[in-house]
């Protein structure tokens, strides 16, 4: 598309949402719509054939409509494009619909890369690595009145004898990796789901006054309630503390800070310089350069969407959408040229293969390239 194409979209676009535009401009709009409304089985399918025809029409709808006269058209429901328009992140103030006029080299289905699965490596306290992937379910680890068992759903529970009693206490990592992720079932109870590129470092046996456990990257929590015995997450510069609640945290290292969501229950985040407690729907955000908290209400639906298998993007730019990609496919990603800084807004499946992801991320001032397992962004389309 012309870079007065695009000029002439981004303003029609934004004097309808002011509810100031022209004649011209909502007869415009209108028959951009209408083409998108006619290929549907487009967004269904992304198939690069039908990719090119829409394009090709688009050029068409678009170079006759900056051209012709007042004529009127009485516009369908907005929100209806909206909705289709979702489908594709192009819902925004900034990007509407800045569709490139060929992509500039997907990832095709002949070197395309499959999404995340459940795995893990399950470290004991001896050393020993278990790949939990591929263990067969039932019990994989038998000790003196510990038993660790993977059930039917893939889960790894933690069993204890409630007689047994021992002052040793065992220290058990699970590790994600690129591309994985796991539920874990922890030996009070509490549920924890890892993303891709995380761990969590916790004793087989809950002892003493506090049930203490280390996480690196991101986790949601339920944890099972016990006044007597607090539940305390540590991730790097900060220190949480629970008696029962649900709350999910970010800690990634590539991330700027780290983020604390609250769902159900109350917590306390801490470092050595600060503290706060947050509320259900609330968020501590800890500034990993002056480690400062600060909270927040946010979405959080948006911030546990990975627990659900999805992206969720609300204003986030490619340097952040690409830092979930490379976690969740195991790609390496790399930069060429200045990049864009729209900013993208909607959901997409984390169960689509990474070519179904560009394909509606390249409708965008966005492209990729591939070799190997290295992804190449780039803004230009050569």
């Amino acid at each position: 598309m012309e870079k007065k194409e695009k000029d002439y979209l981004r303003i029609a676009l934004e004097r309808y949402r002011l509810g100031t535009a022209t004649a011209d401009e909502i007869a415009f709009l209108e028959k951009y719509y209408a083409v998108f409304e006619e290929k549907e089985s487009f967004f269904a399918s992304h198939d690069q054939e039908m990719y090119e025809t829409l394009n090709t029409e688009l050029k068409s709808a678009i170079d006759q409509e900056i051209n012709r006269s007042n004529e009127s058209f009485s516009l369908r429901p907005w929100v209806k494009y909206f909705a289709a328009a979702s489908v594709l992140l192009i819902l925004s103030i900034s990007i509407y619909l800045t569709i490139s006029q060929k992509p500039y080299q997907r990832v095709s289905k002949t070197n395309d890369f499959a999404a995340g699965s459940d795995k893990a490596i399950l470290k004991l306290g001896d050393g020993t690595e278990i790949l939990l992937d591929t263990a067969t379910n039932g019990a994989i680890v038998q000790l003196d009145g510990l038993t660790i068992t993977k059930n039917d759903a893939g889960e790894i529970e933690y069993k204890t004898n409630p007689t047994f009693s021992s002052d040793v206490v065992t220290y058990n990592t699970i590790t994600i990796p690129n591309g994985g992720k796991y539920h874990v079932v922890l030996p009070d109870g509490s549920n924890v789901w890892l993303n891709a590129a995380s761990s969590l470092r916790y004793p087989t046996i809950f002892k003493g006054k506090e049930r203490q456990v280390e996480i690196t990257g991101e986790g949601y929590f339920e944890v099972t309630k016990n006044k007597e015995m607090p539940f305390i997450v540590s991730c790097r510069n900060q220190k949480i503390t629970v008696l029962g609640t649900h709350f999910n945290i970010n800690s990634y290292e590539d991330e700027d800070g780290i983020k604390t969501t609250l769902l159900e229950g109350s917590v306390k985040v801490e470092t050595a310089k600060d503290a706060l407690l947050i509320k259900p729907g609330e968020q501590a955000y800890l500034n990993s350069s002056n480690l400062a908290i600060q909270k927040k209400a946010v979405d959080i639906a948006q911030e546990t969407a990975w627990k659900d298998n999805l992206f969720s993007f609300k204003g986030d730019d490619v340097q952040s959408i690409m830092r979930q990609v490379s976690r969740w496919y195991d790609v390496e990603i790399s930069y060429q040229g200045n990049i864009t800084d729209q900013k993208f807004y909607g959901e997409i499946s984390r169960t689509s293969k990474l070519s179904e992801v560009f394909a509606i991320l390249e409708l965008n001032n966005v492209h990729f390239k591939s070799k190997g397992r290295k992804i190449i962004v780039s803004s230009e389309d050569n």
